[in-house]
């Protein structure tokens, strides 16, 4: 079928509702509106029918995605057999299709750019990786497949830059765009009198990276200093790393704070958690393209302690009720959590305050407009 202005596919490398995925699911409204869309995932998850009810179609086309699982000799050799076959049934579905546009979100599904360049679409990658701590060749490696790209959309100013890194001509291709972040629909003040713990939250992955084992070990670190303190941990870890979400109950259990973190999984929604919190932590240890989970803190009026690194500075930059500590340290998260309540009718009010301008800094229209002009320019 030939290409048909107006007709989008959103490549995207997973089925499930973290941060990246629920930015998807925006642009996937912007461009319902006024485009068909075409909604592609490796896998089923509950991604596949939240695409459905905002308009678009939705398949499940298995293609590689990009992970450290595959950096191995064996991963390797799986890739290097599963990426032609995947190749060839991406332009397949473009062309039966008839698209006119290919997006592929995040850079870890590089089969859908190739995809599109050989069956002469145009095409647009959404940014939402930066590896600024990583070596030159892998630098290079996550970069290149950007270089098929017409235009790139990058999620903060730090992501732009790193990938811009290893192909300086990349900058004159990508555009800034603020993930849209949606605010709860009946945000609720913190509470006015910490009596009692003070209750922290993380929300995300558990994985190393994320640090939610340094966010754990302030918890430890607060009990023995005689703060009372919980510990509300919402996420679940990537399927293969099972043992991650074991090491995090292992280090529970020896350092005695059993009866004071408490593992919700893997929440779709996640407002009714932060409503029930006082402080929320960001505690990432490695490089963050954005910060998500800061901005929908920030949103719910909740004051926020945030690893000092990369776009975690631009997603919660400016904020009188966001504290910066040095990734990887426990003892800053802790004692973070002992100013704060020192602080807190002051840094109470500043949250409250903070929320409308995250409102408007990460508001829907401003998202809509600008990934909608995005696609339209090529």
């Amino acid at each position: 079928m030939s290409p048909r202005r107006g007709s989008v596919l959103i490549a995207h490398p997973s089925a499930e509702l973290y941060g990246s995925d629920r930015v998807m699911l925006e642009t996937v409204s912007a461009l319902t509106a006024e485009h068909r869309v075409l909604v592609v995932l490796p896998q089923d998850g509950p991604l596949l029918a939240e695409c459905r009810a905002r308009g678009a179609r939705a398949e499940i086309v298995p293609v590689p995605v990009l992970r450290k699982s595959l950096l191995s000799p064996r991963g390797l050799v799986r890739l290097a057999v599963e990426a032609p076959v995947a190749l060839v049934r991406a332009m397949r579905t473009i062309l039966r299709n008839g698209i006119g546009t290919v997006y592929v979100s995040t850079v870890t599904v590089p089969v859908w750019l190739l995809a599109a360049r050989l069956t002469g679409r145009r095409t647009v990658t959404h940014v939402h990786e930066a590896e600024g701590s990583a070596g030159a060749l892998t630098k290079r490696a996550l970069s290149t497949p950007l270089l098929l790209a017409h235009s790139i959309a990058a999620n903060s100013r730090f992501s732009a830059e790193v990938l811009a890194e290893p192909y300086p001509g990349l900058r004159d291709r990508t555009r800034v765009i603020l993930n849209a972040v949606d605010a709860p629909p009946a945000p609720t003040d913190p509470r006015a009198e910490l009596e009692g713990p003070v209750r922290l939250i993380y929300v995300g992955r558990l994985s190393e990276r994320k640090g939610v084992d340094v966010a754990v070990a302030a918890v430890a670190l607060l009990t023995r200093r005689g703060v009372p303190a919980t510990l509300e941990i919402v996420g679940d870890v990537f399927p293969g790393y099972e043992w991650f979400r074991e090491q995090l109950l292992n280090q529970v259990e020896q350092d005695g704070i059993a009866d004071r973190v408490h593992f919700a999984g893997f929440r779709p929604s996640v407002w009714d958690e932060l409503a029930a919190s006082d402080i929320a932590i960001v505690p990432s240890r490695a490089d963050e393209p954005f910060g998500n989970a800061a901005v929908e803190a920030v949103l719910s009026r909740r004051p926020l302690i945030v690893s000092d690194t990369s776009g975690l500075r631009e997603a919660a930059a400016g904020y009188a009720s966001a504290r910066f500590v040095q990734p990887g340290d426990a003892g800053a998260i802790a004692d973070a959590v002992e100013r704060m309540t020192a602080e807190w009718p002051t840094l109470r009010q500043a949250a409250i305050d903070a929320s409308q301008e995250a409102a408007e800094r990460h508001s829907r229209g401003a998202y809509d407009a600008a990934v909608t002009a995005l696609i339209d320019v090529i």
